[in-house]
């Protein structure tokens, strides 16, 4: 039997998501006192007393607003009632029942069945004595809680498992062999809806509001029968720009989305400029040897003839030289072209990224690259590099053995890696190169 599925809902600044990070231990949600924060579902699984959850993290509802981003974040809290088995009525001990509680209540009451009433922010038991006002709400007897300080969330776990069926966990695993995808770029270049595009569903809210998507959200995609996990990312901001807060935390969580990925997708507007943001962001991705396409977004609005593509290529390569083994994808995600062409070429990327090398092709390819250019010192020191080894793949590692590395230049460095793409491709892998001497701490780590 799958996980339990466990929904966490409320009005706006009730505590949903420090509840969610609570039970996940970790800071996973973003939180602010600023209402309307979470605005994507959010999916964590959970471990409690050996039974395992997946728990919903959603927005604030407000029921009677016509504000169109209202609007979504209710669609999207609707969504996680469906899908879930069990909905946690988030409400707020310090204000009391409230409308918006109570519109809210007459939602669920349909689902009353399997909806637990949890009243957080009741600190002591001085506040306990305010909680059974929330009984009008119509779901029972409330538990109370402290998801900020984790006052009786034990005891809300144990009372929540209480009213579970057993369920068989077949299809926990604390190791995902799945192949993640980061989709990366500044605010409003449209990861939402090339995710989206090919997800084939409304999976994220999407809008051309800047910076909609706050926090990361991972989505399953099935393509020719296989998994893949896509991340939909909050778009990077220039450090000058974040302040500390939600925007600081909508940072980190695209950082650990590429952290976490194999595969990045850093999509860029077809209209704007390329700015130091691009840049900063392909940077990242390759200092942590992920590997790389660039997908121009937007494609279908630029007025174009027979050498735009050219001259958009030259532009790119020009201001992200850097990573020019990256593949680049011209598509609209709004008209869908070219959209098929992304899980193509993703999965050519991989195979590249797990392309290996045999030894003694490499140790002809280092005699002829040498013979080619020999490395020099200007202390005239003579550089010997004996030979050379893949270490492993994704990413592409190659170990090259010398006598000395300290004497051996970083364009000699640079040299050998761009041989090394001529001559065996890895198109769309960062390659890593370690250099090591004959004394066990004469190492050195390149691209």
């Amino acid at each position: 039997m799958r996980k339990q599925v466990v929904a966490i809902v409320g009005r706006p600044n009730v505590g949903k998501s420090t509840l969610f990070n609570r039970l996940c231990r970790k800071r996973k949600a973003i939180i602010d006192f600023e209402p309307g924060i979470t605005r994507d579902r959010k999916y964590e699984n959970i471990e409690w007393n050996g039974k395992r959850l997946m728990v919903i993290d959603t927005g604030g509802i407000v029921v009677d607003s016509n504000e169109p981003m209202d609007f979504l974040i209710r669609q999207q809290a609707e969504l996680a009632i469906d899908e879930a088995d069990w909905i946690l009525f988030v409400v707020e001990a310090k204000t009391g029942v409230t409308d918006l509680d109570m519109m809210l209540g007459k939602i669920l009451r349909t689902h009353s069945e399997r909806v637990m009433l949890v009243v957080n922010k009741v600190d002591n038991e001085k506040d306990e004595m305010e909680i059974y006002d929330f009984m009008q709400l119509g779901f029972g007897e409330p538990m109370p809680i402290a998801a900020n300080s984790g006052r009786n969330t034990g005891n809300f776990l144990d009372e929540l498992l209480e009213r579970m069926p057993d369920t068989i966990d077949d299809d926990f695993v604390s190791t995902d062999d799945r192949l993640h995808i980061a989709i990366v770029g500044k605010p409003n270049v449209g990861k939402s809806s090339i995710t989206n595009s090919l997800l084939g569903v409304e999976q994220l809210i999407v809008s051309d509001i800047p910076g909609t998507t706050r926090d990361s959200i991972d989505s399953v995609l099935k393509y020719y029968g296989e998994d893949y996990v896509l991340v939909d990312t909050a778009g990077l901001r220039r450090k000058s720009k974040v302040k500390y807060g939600v925007e600081y935390f909508s940072t980190m969580r695209t950082i650990d989305a590429i952290d976490r990925a194999d595969v990045v997708i850093l999509v860029i507007d077809a209209v704007d400029e390329i700015s130091n943001q691009e840049q900063r962001i392909a940077s990242y991705v390759r200092r942590g040897y992920k590997d790389l396409i660039v997908v121009v977004n937007k494609w279908d609005l630029p007025i174009k003839d027979n050498t735009t593509v050219g001259s958009f290529i030259k532009h790119i390569k020009d201001e992200l030289a850097f990573i020019d083994y990256a593949p680049i994808l011209f598509v609209s995600a709004l008209s869908g072209q070219r959209m098929s062409k992304i899980m193509e070429v993703v999965n050519e990327v991989r195979d590249e990224s797990n392309k290996r090398i045999p030894t003694s092709q490499l140790n002809e390819f280092l005699q002829k690259v040498v013979y080619k250019h020999q490395p020099s010192h200007k202390t005239g020191k003579r550089i010997k590099i004996f030979y050379i080894t893949q270490a492993g793949v994704h990413p592409p590692t190659f170990i090259f053995f010398c006598n000395e590395v300290s004497i051996i230049k970083e364009e000699y460095k640079r040299y050998l890696h761009n041989q090394i793409r001529e001559a065996f491709g890895f198109k769309g892998a960062t390659i890593k190169l370690i250099f090591k001497g004959k004394k066990e701490e004469d190492v050195s780590v390149e691209y």
